[in-house]
């Protein structure tokens, strides 16, 4: 069954065994006289307009107004587009407009539904949204002609709401994330309202499940307010939803119990005078809230509201087409009329039906959207939903202190995390409504709870942490904290994402789609810089031995390096003094997506903060210290990048020079990994003099590499003479264990670079090469040793972990 078998169009959800008096839960309202003769038909006429433009820009390369009859060559070569969502979205729309008008709020859209963008469109180009960003697209028979020509086409827009989309915060392809982007986007905005609208196919995703718990972290004295708006038309692709077989008893239940209060506008014959009550409704609802939080008496767990629209998928559209219903089911979804540039009678329902919206008196001769359309468009500029400047221009750069006061002695033994919590509790004492930390539960274990010295969680359900201003999101929802430090980042402010190493690859395809929204914006001449998405990874694979084999796994790296080059930033600081350095940077950086990889285990302080200072603006640097007369010469270079690894690359050299003193060696560090890739790849990428000079052109290269070693040869290829190079890393070997037993159950370990090390070098050197296998043999025995004594006693032997000694 290629699709849905349907016996009636809109068909409605079987009744449930709940009983009748949930209905009691129900918001019941008096919409009779709530709108004007005036108000009903500048709405009707808005929604008509928006409608036809939508539905004209998935068809027609010409004859935008259908001034004569459609012929074939008015219809595009191919068509795209998704009627079935676009006339509630303008329907939406359109009641947002009359709200700003009525009330002057200050409100953002954001649209869950991202494939029905001809809707967003055409109120961009009736409020001359479009026409502000874009001339070509001005509000005049012109500026119609060419967006509906260019839709969908090369050079025009997509077929889904991205960042050349005026307004817009999210990306429209992937679903799931609309709700948590508004949550987000209202914290320590008090004045601003979030209409987010939810598709009743969306509304299936993990990550909105997740996300209407949302409300919860809003503390109402200092955030703004989320209206979420579920679209209930029934149909998916070739399905029906969840949602849409859900009655109002279920409905009402479920958003009940998650803490809402449930208004169902559902009364097609008078839709908008049903919206526009429940819109005003909701409204005072937020501001009530709001109100009491602001005058000192918040009201405990205040029940927000939400509103259940249900209407037919592909409203107003063709009602049926070869005997198969069209308008009320899946076969509106996309192209509804799939046929109509090469079908007679499909292009003649086109003509009609396009001509039913009355293009004539909506636009008169000359195109333009006649006064009562212009009515409901707000006067001022900068309420226009596609106007906002929280939507691209809002970015605030944070006031980040000097992080070398929060520096530690060169070699003691310090947590990164735990002296990078210090920075950023001052991050949040100097920046109260700019900077966010959004983490999955996992602060305090991930040891950066200084943050919550002058600062506190912001969950308002616990009295413990309700309405005290906190500035950390702590939710056990990767999708949810994710959602909203986009939502935070996109609307001007500065968040960070700390997370287990493990589990951040669970947010990974919204990072992408994210990273896919900076790449358009920062080649839209309109959107001004937005602050980084900033991510610490720790509670690494290295020191998940008590966890076990799930809790070991780094493969959000990869995730980061296959991003474009312009966004992609990846680093890993080998001691408490580079994460210091790093995380400073990254928070004042732009435009980009930062992963900061780093131990939150003591861990040996390697360099002093001027040397760290040097060290990170340069990426890469050689360790005189553990090389042989300071590096010079070497027989072979070894590498690390990486807390725990560099420290066996230390360990290795120190067991290379007691072992075979003839052998020559380099240590190298890397904390910024794109300095590795071809010159070129990457803004960061080393020249290939640059590269020589920490690596020598000709001699082996041993890398001891954090994460997985197919991620570092894909960024290394291009550079000449790789044969030259040995990649040792996370080769998904684990289980409970002890901290070196990961090493060398992986092959990171002292011993396994010693050994390679010898192994290289006995190609070169012949002084080495006679002590090879001997050397090798004893290496390796050393291993198994340790190996023996891990099993046996269930520790590391003592003195593993000793910071190496160069005598």
């Amino acid at each position: 069954m290629p699709g849905q078998l349907l016996f009636q169009p809109n068909p409605p959800p079987d009744p449930s065994l709940l009983p009748d008096s949930i209905l009691d839960y129900r918001v019941q309202l008096n919409t009779q006289g709530v709108l004007s003769k005036e108000e009903l038909s500048a709405i009707k006429q808005f929604r008509r307009a928006a409608d036809y433009i939508a539905a004209a820009m998935i068809f027609l390369k010409d004859n935008a107004l259908v001034e004569r009859d459609i012929t074939a060559d008015d219809i595009k070569p191919r068509l795209l587009g998704h009627w079935g969502t676009c006339p509630g979205l303008a329907l939406v729309y359109a009641h947002v407009n009359r709200l700003i008008c009525k009330t002057g709020v200050d409100a953002l859209y954001v649209v869950g539904p991202g494939h029905g963008a001809p809707a967003i469109l055409s109120c961009l180009w009736l409020e001359n949204s479009l026409g502000s960003f874009y001339p070509k697209y001005s509000r005049d028979k012109a500026g119609l002609a060419a967006l509906v020509r260019s839709f969908s086409s090369p050079g025009g827009f997509p077929s889904h709401v991205n960042a050349e989309t005026p307004g817009s915060i999210h990306e429209g392809g992937e679903l799931g994330y609309a709700l948590g982007v508004s949550f987000g986007a209202v914290m320590d905005k008090p004045d601003l309202v979030c209409v987010c609208v939810i598709g009743d196919g969306e509304a299936e995703t993990g990550p909105t499940a997740t996300a209407w718990h949302g409300y919860k972290y809003l503390d109402p004295a200092e955030s703004g307010a989320v209206l979420p708006i579920v679209h209930v038309n029934g149909f998916k692709i070739s399905e029906r939803t969840i949602y849409g077989t859900m009655d109002d008893k279920e409905i009402t239940a479920l958003f009940t119990g998650y803490g809402y209060q449930v208004r169902i506008v559902e009364d097609l014959d008078h839709i908008d005078e049903d919206l526009a009550a429940s819109m005003d409704w909701a409204l005072a609802e937020i501001k009530k809230i709001q109100h009491a939080a602001r005058s000192g008496k918040p009201i405990v767990k205040p029940r927000w509201p939400v509103l259940i629209l249900r209407t037919p998928k592909g409203w107003s559209g063709p009602k049926e087409l070869h005997g198969e219903y069209i308008e009320g089911s899946f076969k509106a979804h996309q192209v509804p009329l799939p046929e109509a540039k090469t079908d007679e009678n499909e292009r003649q329902m086109l003509q009609e039906w396009l001509r039913s919206y009355g293009p004539k008196e909506l636009f008169g001769d000359n195109g333009i959207p006649n006064d009562a359309i212009l009515s409901l468009v707000p006067k001022e500029e900068s309420k226009r939903l596609g106007m906002r400047e929280e939507a691209y221009k809002a970015y605030t750069p944070l006031d980040v202190p000097e992080w070398r006061q929060f520096a530690v002695e060169k070699g003691t033994d310090q947590s990164c995390m735990k002296i990078t919590g210090e920075l950023l509790d001052a991050v949040v004492r100097q920046n109260p409504k700019a900077f966010r930390i959004f983490s999955p539960d996992e602060l305090v274990s991930n040891k950066l709870d200084a943050v919550l010295r002058h600062s506190g969680r912001n969950f308002q359900w616990d009295i413990a942490s309700r309405a005290n201003g906190g500035r950390v999101i702590e939710i056990l929802s990767e999708h949810t904290c994710q959602g909203m430090l986009q939502g935070y980042t996109l609307t001007g402010r500065t968040g960070l994402f700390p997370s287990y190493e493990a589990f951040l690859g669970i947010v990974h395809t919204m990072m992408v789609q994210y990273s896919k929204f900076v790449k358009t914006a920062r080649e839209v001449t309109w959107r001004q810089p937005m602050g980084s998405l900033n991510y610490v990874e720790t509670s690494t694979w290295a020191r998940q031995e008590h966890n076990g084999f799930s809790h070991q796994n780094p493969s959000f790296i990869g995730a980061v390096l296959n991003l474009k080059p312009s966004c992609a930033r990846v680093y890993l600081p080998p001691d408490a003094n580079c994460f210091l350095s790093t995380m400073a940077h990254c928070l004042r950086a732009k435009n980009y997506v930062n992963l900061m990889v780093g131990s939150k285990q003591p861990t040996p302080v390697w360099l002093s903060p001027e040397e760290a200072d040097k060290h990170c603006i340069a990426g890469a640097s050689v360790w005189k210290f553990a090389s042989t007369d300071e590096g010079m010469t070497p027989d072979v270079v070894l590498v690390g990048i990486g807390v725990e690894v560099t420290f066996e690359v230390i360990a290795a050299a120190a067991i290379l020079r007691k072992a075979i003193p003839a052998l020559r060696v380099r240590v190298v560090n890397v904390t910024d990994l794109m300095i590795l890739g071809p010159f070129g790849s990457h803004p960061h990428a080393l020249s290939d003099e640059g590269f020589d000079s920490l690596f020598t052109r000709n001699k082996p290269v041993i890398f001891n590499y954090h994460g997985y070693p197919v991620e570092l040869k894909g960024l290394l290829f291009g550079r000449p003479n790789l044969d030259r190079m040995s990649i040792h890393g996370y080769i998904e070997e684990g289980t409970t264990t002890s901290p070196f037993m990961m090493m060398l159950l992986n092959e990171t370990s002292r011993y396994h670079v010693a050994a390679e090390a010898v192994r290289s070098a006995a190609l070169l050197n012949p002084r080495v090469e006679i002590d090879a296998h001997k050397t090798i043999s004893s290496i390796k025995h050393m291993a198994q040793k340790d190996k023996d004594y891990i099993h046996a006693h269930g520790a590391d032997p003592k003195g593993t972990f000793d910071v190496p000694k160069f005598d």
